[in-house]
């Protein structure tokens, strides 16, 4: 040896909600694991077990603390905190082991929920640990930070991912979007210790692959020897700076394990052997940053986003992402609209907080999800999951129709008048549109109009200045209306419109124009400059702020931007704007092994790509507020893929919806769709992350994932004299670079030509080989925004952008007539008095 090493054994369990058994046992045992840890100590204390002397337990999270404090009995509450108070058990100050869905308002909650509750008994988190993450969003440093945690451990799991620095067992300084520093230790695999042999019965290898593995069983301690040497003498080759070296164990070899006094047996044996080699000894994370500040020599920092190699998986769910997303803006808006709580139900909003918070966890689903989709356990625990992104959806629903109705919305009413509130609940000017609902059953002045009629003989008003605003009236598939009208509200301001019928409606006659058929049939070019200024058909669109040129061959072929005439879709492009991609991976093996041979590549060289192919353009809509067309294409892989845009005639805004029915494979699939928009000037890409705002390639650290990123609201395109805004409402996946199969490069310094590379929605994907979704048929929509304005030349004002579109304004009705009612009942009982 060229120099004694000490080995700092962290003794706990992974926690992984539902990837080894149901969500809720999975909750039992880890309470159940921190008993048996007081039990173990008891033992020791009693005398009953002084050869585990020195066993340390550490809980890997506050949520493991929460549930065990909801249900334990006083005795045990009593010695934990005697436990955790003279150290022999720690609380690690992160609450779950989370994927970036979760935004960072939420994460900081629950963050500083837990470090409160473990304070209330006597003990401050002063570091945090994480297992099974291959990353974190730029922002989780400051979240840390903020709640008074110092530390990180992070345990990676190099499976299909890879740490960053190019290097594991080794410590940073992570400095955050805002300048503050964690320490970081980027620690080995949270089974490392079993596998090395530190655990009798701890299980048999799983990273590790040598000639010992037959033996572990029948020879384990001399196994144990053999590995753990290797393992020491790697690193010194590696000119490892430190004498020590952390290693996390389990009490067996699986995620959520219970605890192991017998690791402390082994340890006992192992020193009287090789501790003038190598000494070994179990202690608490607290401890171990305890010892690594005290050798705090020459430790670099970074700053810069730590990407996830696993974020991924969301997108093999996307109905339970679009619904937890869905539910995430009404978190939003309900605090927007109740910044103090006055009307809000604090018990909604926790019960939202915890079920938004259980499904962002990082298990997506049973461990055999893709070599046995038909399990019964793999179904249930699928339809578990997705339930904790619909209850999340139902309870702040539930609470934002609580706020709504304070401010003055009413339920359905007979004849109820036409009146209503429309509110803008940012702290920003905004110029958009809003909708309302008008039912089947509505009448105006005692006539039922009919669908071609309500444009012509209706209006929307603003209540108080009597000024008629710009407003369509379509059909809708909820067997009513829905008025569009287009408003600019100050901050936070509020305002009345009511619909009444026209004084002087408009009706059909005769034009002296030849280029309109009989039918409404536009097929002859218009000559007519002002006409062309709010223009549609299957071949252009134009409106004041855009010309859009359609294509019978690629759909989407230019977009101009009529502020600067600079075009919005890139030159260098290989897919037009939204046109569908379809990958599909041939099983020559079995289902789990082709996708494991993938590696970190999510494809191989055998995947076969298509594009989608055009078949057809329909307008739709054509009115006051925006045109609305739609493309049709044929794609493999789908029942049916269309492209619907609605093009505004009087905001500098595109909105899209993609729907696709998709067919049920069991083979490797991905299905994305490009998004080749540029500002058409020198510009940088920024993406919004939980909690930081990142240029990919550019904002790293060193030697991260750099080819998918998971994103908050969306993302834009920045350029000194203009922005695009493009906000991602359902799908937060995004792929950049190239999409054949290819060697991954990882993220270097200030990496430029990264920043610069195409990008796709990352649609739906059934990649991963163990516990991810792996059937992703089904009817599916998702929506999109592209907007572009010269107060979008910076990444705050854009990315706010992103948020602000995919917020929107809020409408609803406030004619109640219970007054009316109420006046009706009191002449009833007049007449019968009479």
């Amino acid at each position: 040896m060229k120099k004694k090493m000490k080995l700092f054994v962290v003794h706990h369990s992974h926690t992984d909600i539902g990837y080894t058994e149901r969500q809720e046992k999975i909750e039992r045992y880890h309470v159940d694991f921190i008993k048996q840890a007081i039990d173990i100590l008891n033992l020791i204390h009693e005398g009953n077990a002084a050869e585990w002397k020195g066993f340390r337990w550490t809980c890997e999270n506050t949520w493991q603390v929460e549930n065990f404090l909801k249900s334990a009995n006083d005795t045990y509450i009593t010695d934990f905190k005697k436990y955790i108070q003279n150290g022999e058990i720690d609380v690690s100050g992160n609450y779950l082991n989370m994927t970036e869905l979760v935004d960072q308002e939420v994460l900081n909650r629950k963050l500083k929920a837990g470090v409160d509750l473990v304070e209330s008994l006597g003990y401050k988190p002063t570091s945090a640990m994480t297992a099974d993450i291959n990353g974190y969003a730029w922002g989780y440093a400051e979240s840390l930070y903020q709640n008074g945690v110092e530390n990180l451990f992070s345990c990676i799991h190099p499976h299909h991912g890879l740490f960053p620095l190019n290097q594991k067992q080794t410590p940073f300084y992570w400095d955050s979007p805002e300048g503050n520093k964690v320490l970081v230790w980027v620690g080995d695999h949270y089974h490392v210790g079993n596998e090395l042999g530190l655990v009798p019965n701890g299980g048999t290898s799983y990273t590790i692959r040598d000639e010992l593995s037959l033996k572990v069983h029948s020879e384990p301690f001399q196994v144990a020897e053999k590995r753990i040497y290797r393992y020491i003498e790697n690193l010194l080759d590696e000119n490892y700076p430190f004498n020590f070296v952390p290693i996390m164990a389990s009490g067996v070899i699986s995620d959520n394990a219970p605890p192991n006094g017998r690791i402390i047996e082994f340890i006992n044996t192992w020193n009287e052997k090789h501790q003038a080699n190598i000494e070994i000894e179990m202690v608490t994370l607290k401890e171990f940053f305890n010892v690594l500040r005290e050798n705090d020599k020459d430790i670099p920092t970074y700053k810069g986003d730590w990407n996830d190699w696993w974020a991924d998986g969301v997108g093999s769910t996307p109905l339970g992402v679009k619904q937890f997303r869905e539910a995430q803006r009404k978190y939003r808006l309900s605090h927007k609209l109740d910044p103090k709580q006055e009307i809000s139900d604090d018990k909604k909003i926790e019960q939202y907080v915890d079920n938004s918070m259980r499904y962002a966890e990082h298990t997506w689903g049973y461990s055999t999800s893709v070599s046995e989709p038909w399990d019964g356990l793999v179904n249930s625990l699928q339809q578990r999951k997705a339930g904790y992104a619909t209850k999340a959806d139902e309870l702040i629903s539930e609470n934002l129709d609580l706020i709504l109705a304070e401010k003055g919305e009413v339920s359905l009413i007979p004849d109820r008048k036409k009146k209503y509130k429309v509110i803008n609940p940012h702290s920003e000017k905004v110029t958009d549109t809003a909708s309302i609902f008008i039912g089947h059953w509505e009448k105006f002045d005692e006539m039922q109009l009919k669908d071609e009629e309500l444009n012509r003989f209706l209006e929307l008003i603003d209540s108080d200045t009597k000024v008629a605003l710009p407003h369509q009236i379509v059909p809708t598939a909820s067997n009513g209306y829905n008025c569009e009208f287009l408003i600019t509200l100050e901050p936070n301001e509020e305002r009345i419109v009511e619909i009444r019928q026209k004084e002087n409606p408009t009706y059909y006659t005769a034009k002296n124009h030849a280029h309109i058929g009989a039918e409404g049939i536009q097929d002859i070019q218009l000559v007519d400059l002002e006409s062309r200024k709010h223009h549609v058909s299957s071949h252009y669109v134009e409106t004041f702020h855009y010309k859009i040129t359609l294509d019978e061959t690629v759909g989407i072929k230019s977009i101009i931007d009529k502020s600067d005439n600079a075009e919005l879709i890139r030159k260098d492009l290989k897919y037009n704007p939204f046109i569908g991609i379809y990958e599909q991976t041939e099983i020559k093996t079995n289902p789990i092994e082709e996708r494991r041979n993938m590696g970190r590549n999510r494809k191989s060289v055998s995947t076969k790509r298509y594009s989608a192919k055009l078949t057809d353009i329909q307008v739709h809509e054509k009115g006051d507020v925006y045109s609305l067309i739609e493309l049709y294409y044929e794609m493999e892989g789908t029942k049916h893929y269309s492209v619907q845009l609605k093009v505004y005639n009087d905001l500098p805004k595109i909105s899209v919806k993609l729907k696709i029915h998709k067919e049920s494979y069991w083979m490797p699939e991905n299905l994305y769709a490009s998004l080749p928009f540029t500002t058409g000037q020198n510009e940088q890409l920024y993406v919004e992350k939980t909690g930081s705002i990142v240029r990919p390639g550019i904002d790293q650290l060193p030697y991260t994932n750099q080819e998918f990123y998971l994103l908050q609201d969306g993302l834009a395109y920045v350029s000194k004299q203009k922005g695009v805004a493009i906000a991602l409402k359902d799908a937060p996946l995004i792929s950049m670079g190239n999409l054949e199969h290819h060697l991954i490069n990882l993220s270097e310094s200030e990496n430029e030509e990264k920043n610069q590379e195409p990008v796709y929605t990352w649609i739906m994907n059934n990649f991963w080989e163990t516990n991810f979704n792996v059937d992703l048929a089904g009817f599916y929509e998702f929506s999109y925004h592209i907007a572009t304005s010269s107060h979008y030349n910076n990444a705050e004002d854009a990315i706010n952008a992103c948020r602000l579109l995919n917020e929107g304004l809020i409408a609803f009705n406030i004619s109640d007539d219970s007054t009316n009612i109420q006046q009706k009942g009191k002449r009833l009982q007049e007449d019968v008095k009479c």
